[in-house]
């Protein structure tokens, strides 16, 4: 009997460890951006998902949907200012083929327009995170919408 007990004593406490890709990080999230805005003097709305936005230029042109083509130069960065990526030039998706915080975040814009996603992970890549995102990471974006087609 003790052959047994032992392992699987063994097998339950390792099971029992942490595991980022259960973890609720809806609070921790939340008080990350809460702090962003305040440490940056920001002006931020929030949205019924829970997604922040700053709009420093609305735009005069036309506004995107959820499922429209758009041409976007952005910067993508972590709260502690940390880049992940960037493009200046603008690069052209549908917004159904993004991240949910991009998909709807951009529509609060006209063509022309710029301003601040401050996206919680949620709304970007989760628990899992991707290439250099870890999981449950709050993203940040500095994007200028450059055409809506």
């Amino acid at each position: 009997m003790k052959k047994f007990l032992l392992p699987l004593i063994i097998l339950v406490f390792t099971n029992c460890g942490s595991d980022d890709t259960s973890k609720d990080f809806t609070e921790d999230n939340e008080n990350e951006i809460l702090e962003f805005i305040a440490d940056n003097n920001l002006d931020a709305q929030k949205s019924a998902s829970g997604l922040y936005y700053v709009i420093e230029n609305q735009g005069t042109g036309a506004t995107p949907t959820a499922s429209s083509d758009v041409t976007v130069a952005y910067k993508g960065y972590f709260t502690n200012g940390s880049v992940f990526d960037q493009n200046a030039e603008g690069i052209t998706f549908n917004l159904s083929q993004v991240i949910a915080g991009w998909t709807e975040g951009i529509t609060y814009f006209n063509e022309g327009g710029s301003g601040m996603l401050l996206i919680p992970s949620r709304l970007a890549y989760g628990n899992a995170g991707r290439s250099g995102i870890p999981g449950g990471a709050v993203l940040i974006f500095d994007i200028e919408l450059l055409e809506v087609k």
